[in-house]
């Protein structure tokens, strides 16, 4: 749990096996990238604390396994999310073609959020170090029309091994997250005024 006067956020890491989002939030928290790859099975979670404004923010990042096998675990690690980062590798096209199913997988397994089109997304087109980007096959125009055509998403590339945008993209992810959930607490705040309203007059509202 936050301590008090601290905000706690909930963002999960979704992508295809092997684009980088281990790697990418281990950069982020710990400074540490590492050449072996080593597959996240089922879901583990890191946190960062930092400051945003006048305000202390602890981020939950949920690494969540990219194996379709894996993604019948989804449900429960998404609900209650803040914001969802999706990852993909600029020189792998399926990874970026993929981004459309994770982007559905997590509304659906979210329970439904009120306004899905709404929710607040993070896209990171990562690994642009490769081969000094002479690898890459998904162009930033290609992925920003893509995040544009989705309500504007947020696009960062990224590198986490020579830690490129990293601070950058996750503090974006902290501000949108922050920003839905003060969204989310005016919602709950309206519906919980308007039912004490209800009792106030004695009982239904009809």
């Amino acid at each position: 749990m936050a301590a008090p006067g601290r905000t706690l956020l909930k963002v999960i890491v979704l992508g295809d096996s092997g684009v980088g989002k281990t790697s990418l939030m281990n950069q982020y928290v710990y400074k540490k990238f590492s050449q072996q790859y080593k597959a996240t099975i089922g879901a583990d979670f890191v946190t960062k604390e930092l400051q945003i404004d006048d305000k202390l923010v602890t981020l939950q990042l949920w690494d969540t396994a990219g194996q379709e096998r894996f993604q019948s675990l989804g449900s429960a690690f998404y609900r209650g999310a803040d914001c969802c980062v999706l990852v993909y590798d600029v020189n792998v096209l399926k990874s970026f073609e993929s981004l459309q199913s994770w982007h559905e997988e997590f509304l659906k397994q979210q329970a439904d959020p009120a306004e899905p089109e709404a929710f607040p997304f993070v896209v990171l087109g990562n690994k642009v170090d490769v081969d000094g980007g002479n690898s890459r096959v998904v162009s930033e125009r290609r992925a920003r029309e893509w995040c544009a055509s989705r309500g504007d998403i947020p696009y960062f590339e990224t590198s986490a091994k020579e830690d490129f945008n990293v601070d950058a993209a996750f503090l974006c992810v902290a501000r949108v997250g922050l920003s839905n959930e003060h969204e989310q607490e005016n919602y709950f705040r309206a519906i919980s005024e308007a039912v004490s309203e209800t009792e106030q007059k004695g009982g239904c509202a009809c």
